[in-house]
This record gives structure tokens, C-alpha cells and sequence, in this order.
């Protein structure tokens, strides 16, 4: 249905795309409940079609951007997966060294939304790094069901090591002065929160919907915090209170906004959880973030 709006979806469906995204639920499943919200004109393919990314449409960046210089690397994680692959995006007539940015994916590799943001973040004047953790297994392999799956096989915490050896790439590259922040999604707002956690060099953090620490890892926190949430997002929302509680006791530098009536997931412009005013508001927040931390 080419004119059905996510203003026609009741909340429960994007609830369960969410179970389904992040793999509570099975493919088979997921069908089956959204069977029950194909009502009136409504069919489960429409449904189905409506909630997958669509990438092709949705590049606002594009990899041969002539304001960027943008290239494939490889850099070595010897506690993680080996030679990890990633996405080098720089400004094309930069004269003089710059911040530095880890951009970290969701939970099914470096897809072209996450290395549209990589892009994104140099172009407002960063050297950016988005590492793409299937590397090990292949890559990304071109659709987000088969990454979700390929993601699955890895072992989180060498994931996490993967990201730290990106950090440690670039506070080696020549373009960049040593200040680097890290920004992520789902999965990569954990990581972010994880970097933070285990980098006393990082300077600057910023999850997105990312799920959070232990109490007793806070007090290894060095690096300011900018965290973002959305309001809808139950399953992520409640590690929140304890989070901060473990914040303000420790006396960390920390800044966290609620977005209303959003999704998790809702930065992502490829699938109708994408809520416009909320993204640009929070990617604004994190450039300026950078922009005082990173430069």
C-alpha cells in the first residue's frame, strides 16, 4: 500500500518489529502476530513492506560526495576478530588535523544507513571511522535479516574490542589530533556507553537508545556523556534510572535527553520508526557535543 503512513500503524506493530529486529522474536513468528493487525485494507505484505529499511531512497550523504574523501580500510583487533574492515570519511580540503569520530552500527553490521552517518559526521568536519563487525564472518551482506543473523554468531565483548581498536586507529592516523569521540546505535549505544567505560582517553560519548553499564562499572568513566532515549522505548528505558543514579554518585559528567513519542531506533531515516524532528534534533545535540569536546 504505497500510501499507507505511520500515522496508520498502532504502536503494538512497531513493538513487535522491535522484538523482531533484535531477534526476541523469529522471522516465522513475527508474521504469524503481525497477522493480527491486518485489518480492512491492510495486508501482512504491506505491513511487512512498510516496516523494512529502505536504504536506496534514504542516502543523504552519498559515498562519492565530492566534499568528502571516503575509502575502505582495514585495521588490526587482536583481541577481537583479526582485520576488521571500516569506512575512512574525511573533508576533502582539510589543511589541518581533525577530531576524530567512531561511528558504531545497530545489531546487524556497517549497512548503508550507519555508513551514511559515518559520512555525515565528516562532513561536519570530522575524521570518521565505521567499522564494520561482521568483517570476520564476511561483511555486511547486503540485507539487515541475513546481518541480524551473522551479528548473532559473534561474541559481544570482542565486538566491543573491535571498537576500541578503531579508536585506537585513529588516534594513530595522521589527520587526526587524538581527540576522538564515539557515537552508536542500539548495539552501538551500548558499545558507545562500553567505550566510555573502558577508554580513560575517550573524550566524548554519545549512545543513542544504547543499553547501559553496571553501577559497578561507572566509576571507570572518564569521558563526558550525551545520551539520548526515546520515550517509547520501554525495554531499553528501564536500565535508565539506575544509570543515572550510578552517574550522579560518581559525579560524572553526563547530559540525556528524553525524546517524546519516539521510537527505538528513531535517528534511523530508512524505516518508519524514523521520527523526523527528534533525529535532527538529536544529531544537531551531538555535533555541537563533538564540536565542544573534539575540537
Amino acid at each position: 500500500m504505497s500510501d499507507l503512513r505511520k500515522e496508520d500503524i498502532k504502536q503494538e506493530v512497531f513493538d513487535l518489529y522491535d522484538d523482531y529486529a533484535h531477534s526476541r522474536i523469529d522471522r516465522r513468528d513475527f508474521v504469524q502476530r503481525l497477522s493480527a493487525y491486518a485489518v480492512g485494507g491492510l495486508t501482512v505484505t504491506s505491513l511487512m513492506s512498510f516496516l523494512m529499511p529502505n536504504y536506496q531512497d534514504n542516502i543523504q550523504v552519498r559515498a562519492d560526495d565530492p566534499r568528502l574523501k571516503t575509502e575502505s580500510v582495514n585495521y588490526a583487533s587482536p583481541k577481537g576478530g583479526g582485520t576488521i574492515k571500516g569506512q575512512l570519511s574525511m573533508p576533502a580540503d582539510t589543511k589541518k588535523k581533525l577530531g576524530g569520530i567512531v561511528v558504531v552500527h545497530e545489531n546487524r553490521g556497517l549497512n548503508p544507513y550507519i555508513a551514511d552517518v559515518g559520512r555525515r559526521a565528516a562532513l561536519a568536519g570530522f575524521v570518521s571511522i565505521a567499522p564494520d563487525a561482521l568483517s570476520p564472518l564476511g561483511g555486511y551482506p547486503g540485507n539487515d535479516e541475513q546481518g541480524r543473523e551473522m551479528q548473532s554468531k559473534r561474541n559481544r565483548n570482542e565486538m566491543l574490542e573491535d571498537f576500541i581498536a578503531a579508536y585506537d586507529y585513529l588516534k594513530s592516523h595522521p589527520a587526526c589530533t587524538g581527540k576522538i569521540g564515539v557515537v552508536g546505535f542500539c548495539f552501538g549505544g551500548w558499545i558507545s556507553n562500553m567505550m566510555a567505560v573502558r577508554i580513560p582517553g575517550l573524550s566524548a560519548a554519545v549512545p543513542f537508545y544504547g543499553t547501559q553499564p553496571t553501577a559497578d562499572e561507572v566509576p571507570s568513566i572518564k569521558a563526558p556523556l550525551l545520551l539520548h532515549y526515546a520515550a517509547l522505548d520501554t525495554r531499553v528505558n528501564e536500565g535508565w534510572p539506575a544509570y543515572e543514579a550510578a552517574l550522579k554518585a560518581n559525579n560524572k559528567e553526563y547530559h540525556e535527553y528524553m525524546y517524546a513519542n519516539a521510537n527505538h531506533g528513531f535517528h534511523n531515516d530508512t524505516t518508519p520508526r524514523y521520527d523526523k524532528a527528534a533525529a535532527e534534533l538529536a544529531w544537531k545535540r551531538t555535533i555541537d557535543f563533538f564540536n565542544e569536546k573534539l575540537v
